[in-house]
């Protein structure tokens, strides 16, 4: 698995725990790291220190929650952020983060935000995701 895309995937799962506890970001991956080291089949794992790209997509979400929350809520016609589900509402953001900020093309955010919606959303996520994010993209002009 491209590191890249595991970093998302990592991303997701810690901005789904601060969304649910808006505990401190140092704190989250500090516990997400220790979780990793936890589940190793290895009998002395080795702790992950760091994962730079996750944790630079995760702070820029969110230090920037408010306006990619508000680009979200403008492409979402009749879905308020707030009654989105937990995993597609940061899906969405993390990938509104890096289509704004990641210097990543639109496509290819889209492309890694319907993977993880697969892996992680419910039956609907994959075209709910895929609908936000094509709307923002084309308001934003990001689209290709």
């Amino acid at each position: 698995m491209p590191a890249r895309h595991r970093s998302r995937q990592r991303a997701v799962q810690v901005l789904f725990t601060w969304d649910l506890r808006r505990q401190s970001l140092d704190d989250l991956f500090d516990d997400y790291y220790a979780t990793l080291s936890s589940d190793s089949d290895d009998p002395e794992p080795k702790r992950l220190t760091s994962d730079e790209f996750m944790e630079d997509l995760v702070r820029g979400t969110v230090r920037s929650v408010e306006s990619v929350d508000q680009r979200i809520s403008a492409s979402s016609s009749n879905w308020r952020i707030e009654r989105m589900s937990t995993v597609d509402r940061n899906i969405l953001r993390l990938a509104v983060f890096e289509m704004m900020h990641g210097g990543t093309p639109a496509p290819v955010v889209i492309d890694e935000a319907l993977e993880l919606a697969r892996q992680f959303g419910g039956d609907e996520s994959r075209s709910f995701v895929n609908g936000i994010l094509d709307a923002v993209s084309k308001a934003s002009g990001t689209s290709t």
